[in-house]
């Protein structure tokens, strides 16, 4: 019982930010018009209209019964005109109401679930990529795998089930309602097989009784069904990722020969998803051998009941079949959670999935507001002294093990100088970069930003996204901020003038390009930003000694009033700046002025 209170409060908190968001929403109402309304009450209004169709449909098939036993009382009584009534005056209509309610169920069904799918894919999204909790759960250790799949797949699903489950069962709610006041009716005077010994409501008890103990013994099959299906989405995704990623790096595998060590790879992944795949046969061969004996069992009972007291001529042939239609309504109302076990074990599966994403998410943003280790970048609450340099006080940078990288007392980065940093492998000039970013969210201490300042990094390798080369030049602004001629210029001046006239052409950019010409399109996205302050990563170590000079030699001309520090091991470096800062692991080694080229 605990576990079923957790899990339905699970589903209550996964539902509840739609049906309590206050974003704004429109939608266009045939013979209204468009609407204008919080996007809550556009999903909630859905919601009711499918609720209100449902137990329309179940108002319809309670006259369809009378129907079937007028219509085999008409047949029994050889009433040509009573038949001929029933099927044309009474079916007719009532059919074709059917199937008008159907299409509107349907168009209904549709426009709810893409909505809600599109704000909750809009929330999973933000608050995935937002204070770059999709980098920090990797840093963690808190990261849920394949977050691409539970905001892509899991996230409709999820919705999907949630409608057909909750909207059946409401429907079965309202049947159950609905025929078992006919059944018992129909069967008052029923008594027990051999028997003198009369039962009211005899087979609306065979009914309860028979469906108590087939979803009893239904769950005790199937409940491995939930952690199988969890575990199959899991080894699904992480196969389609290992196919993705072997694309993205297929030159650097072509290179190394890798081509049988991938082969071993992928089949161990997708040899996961088969054994788990014939696991969940097995479980699902059990459980249907159980299920459709149950659900054939089913169809002969109501008429062992009914059958004999039609051959005493107590009931007629309409009555008979009508009984029998009540009892199967009943039956598959009870029955319900056996006929939708397979899809309540998915959908177990994956309300967890999308449970334990947003906790990972929120077990990432606590892990940051732990006592000690905390985010360090302080802009824009504490700027720094007018001359707007960026203070590094009292720093700690640590592993998500808590192990110190890199301390660092007092350093202090002067606006329009362009610094040198350098110190061996792993010292930790990288994270100072990321914590200066603000995106290292292990350590203590201050480091401190000019207000206002507008910070750039540039890694050693560029992300490029996939889309348009526009797209991947103007990244991580949108594609429509920067003039297009603005953009080719840029390109132009990095030496990419070639590729200028395919700024619309889509394609793989980042397989496209070699690492140089990316590194050249990362400086061409500088000069478009124009930041404040621009941190390079061994931004141009994939370049050659004259192409590097030239490109700082671009940065220094178009950039002015841009401050640069960079990271890197060439000693030619040593040309572009005015100052060297040596880290070490005791923290800052030499602080040495450099004369510029």
């Amino acid at each position: 019982m605990h576990g079923l209170k957790s899990a339905l409060l699970t589903i209550w908190r996964l539902i509840l930010p739609y049906a309590t968001t206050r974003d704004a929403g429109e939608m266009t109402i045939p013979l209204i018009g468009r609407v204008r309304l919080q996007e809550r009450w556009i999903g909630i209004g859905l919601f009711i209209s499918l609720i209100l169709i449902n137990l329309f449909q179940v108002a319809l098939n309670v006259r369809l019964s009378y129907f079937s036993r007028d219509l085999y009382n008409a047949l029994q009584e050889m009433d040509a005109a009573a038949f001929w009534h029933q099927l044309l005056a009474v079916f007719s209509p009532l059919a074709a109401v059917w199937i008008a309610i159907a299409i509107l169920e349907i168009v209904v069904q549709y426009i709810f679930h893409i909505r809600w799918r599109a704000w909750m894919t809009r929330r999973y999204i933000d608050n995935w990529l937002s204070g770059s909790a999709h980098y920090k759960m990797q840093l963690s250790g808190a990261e849920a795998d394949n977050p691409d799949q539970r905001i892509a797949e899991d996230i409709n699903l999820f919705i999907a089930n949630t409608r057909t489950l909750s909207l059946g069962l409401l429907s079965q709610v309202a049947t159950l309602a609905s025929f078992a006041a006919i059944l018992w009716s129909l069967s008052e005077n029923f008594t027990l097989p051999g028997t003198d010994i009369a039962v009211p409501g005899l087979l609306l008890w065979v009914a309860l009784i028979y469906a108590v103990l087939g979803t009893w013994l239904t769950h005790i099959i199937g409940r491995k069904l939930i952690g199988l299906n969890f575990a199959q989405q899991r080894y699904e995704a992480d196969f389609r990722f290992s196919l993705a990623r072997l694309r993205e790096y297929g030159e650097q595998v072509a290179l190394l020969s890798g081509e049988n060590a991938e082969k071993e790879q992928l089949g161990q992944k997708f040899g996961r998803v088969i054994d788990n795949f014939m696991a969940i046969l097995n479980r699902q061969k059990k459980l249907t051998l159980f299920t459709a004996s149950f659900f054939q069992a089913s169809v002969v009972i109501p008429y062992l009941f009914v059958a004999p007291y039609l051959f005493l001529k107590k009931v007629t042939l309409g009555q008979m079949m009508q009984t029998v239609d009540a009892f199967s309504r009943v039956q598959g109302a009870l029955t319900f959670f056996i006929s939708a076990y397979t899809t309540v074990a998915d959908y177990k599966a994956v309300v967890d999935r999308l449970s334990s994403f947003e906790h990972a998410i929120d077990a990432t943003r606590r892990q940051e507001q732990r006592p000690g280790v905390q985010p360090l970048l302080d802009h824009p609450v504490r700027p720094t002294s007018d001359n707007g340099a960026i203070v590094i006080s009292s720093v700690d940078l640590r592993l998500p093990s808590g192990r110190t990288v890199l301390s660092i007392p007092d350093l202090v980065l002067n606006k329009g100088e362009r610094a040198l940093v350098t110190g061996r492998s792993g010292v930790g000039k990288s994270t100072l970069f990321r914590a200066i970013a603000g995106i290292w969210p292990f350590g203590a201490g201050r480091i401190a930003l000019p207000k206002g300042a507008s910070v750039m990094l540039l890694p050693q390798r560029p992300y490029i996204p996939i889309g348009t080369l526009l797209d991947a030049v103007s990244y991580p602004s949108t594609s429509d901020i920067y003039p297009k001629e603005e953009v080719a210029h840029a390109l132009q001046a990095v030496h990419l003038g070639h590729l200028a006239p395919h700024l619309d052409d889509e394609g793989l950019w980042g397989l496209t390009l070699s690492l140089g010409e990316q590194q050249r399109l990362s400086v061409a996205r500088a000069l478009l930003a124009k930041p404040d302050w621009l941190l390079l990563d061994e931004a141009t170590a994939a370049l050659d000694e004259p192409m590097e000079k030239e490109m700082y030699a671009l940065l220094a001309e178009r950039l002015p009033h841009t401050t640069i520090v960079s990271i890197g091991h060439r000693s030619t470096l040593d040309a572009f700046h005015d100052r060297r800062i040596e880290l070490t692991a005791a923290g800052v080694g030499k602080d040495t002025a450099l004369t510029p080229a």
